[in-house]
């Protein structure tokens, strides 16, 4: 996993960057298996409180790595999809959902080349900051195939239905503007890998039982009838007082010191 994915953990904000540059982290079987690693590592690494998903300073992920399309596709033959390998998701679609599922937030930086299941990677992590010149496509139908890596589940959190079959059918590429504008990215930014760190680090300055608690009702809620999203702020609220890294904020902002909290 190091020499495709590495993870460099510091003051609980763990940088994860795709090591792929020579392919633009285009996507073969270990590359997939690198990523899926990495987020299952930093998922259970103690102490880490956000996570920053990077490509490098010239591509997040160029998308399927085309010298491997005969060997992906023998092994979606029959019924090579089908199997949940991976909790309600199968090893292709693990790649996004990964992010997604991870407890604390994870925050995507983006430069250049965001394409087919590089797009839907994207997707996973809560928030996207992007380069001016970052460049995405939903690309699948240019092959003659569909979205299958997670990538229509979460783009459902973000965008307007018309505007995702409008990307889904055309596989048109658009700019970072466009992805603004459509709900897809968070912010744009010259430097999205410096603006994605001082956001993680001001998230990993937070108590960590409230960090995962928030990702979990924000996750849990985002389709859920008024009732039971109502219900879940209840009971994850009632988790989390009276327990000691509650009562530690509570007691470093009357007392106007920086908060000591335990993982």
């Amino acid at each position: 996993m190091t020499d495709r994915v590495t993870i460099d953990i510091q003051d609980h904000v763990a940088l994860v960057t795709m090591n792929r540059h020579d392919k633009m982290n285009a996507l073969d079987p270990d590359q997939i298996d690198a990523i899926i690693a990495a987020g299952q590592e930093v998922s259970t690494t103690k102490g880490v409180r956000a996570v920053v998903l990077t490509g490098g300073p010239k591509a997040f992920c160029a998308g399927l790595d085309m010298a491997s399309m005969a060997n992906i596709a023998q092994d979606a033959q029959g019924d090579g999809l089908m199997p949940r390998t991976h909790g309600i998701a199968n090893k292709f679609q693990a790649t996004a959902m990964v992010w997604a599922e991870c407890p604390v937030p994870v925050i995507a930086a983006i430069n250049g080349h965001t394409l087919g299941g590089g797009f839907q990677i994207a997707l996973g992590p809560d928030m996207r900051i992007a380069a001016p010149d970052a460049r995405f496509s939903v690309m699948e139908l240019k092959w003659g195939i569909v979205p299958d890596m997670g990538g229509l589940h979460l783009a459902r959190r973000l965008m307007r239905g018309d505007i995702l079959r409008r990307l889904t059918y055309t596989a048109e590429t658009f700019g970072a503007e466009q992805a603004l504008d459509w709900g897809v990215v968070t912010e744009i930014t010259d430097d999205p890998l410096a603006r994605a760190i001082e956001l993680a680090t001001a998230i990993a300055g937070k108590s960590p039982d409230a960090i995962r608690a928030a990702k979990r009702l924000i996750s849990e809620t985002e389709q859920t009838s008024p009732a039971d999203t109502l219900l879940a702020e209840s009971r994850i609220q009632q988790e989390l007082i009276g327990t000691a890294n509650q009562m530690e904020a509570v007691m470093a902002g009357l007392q106007k010191r920086a908060p000591n909290f335990t993982d």
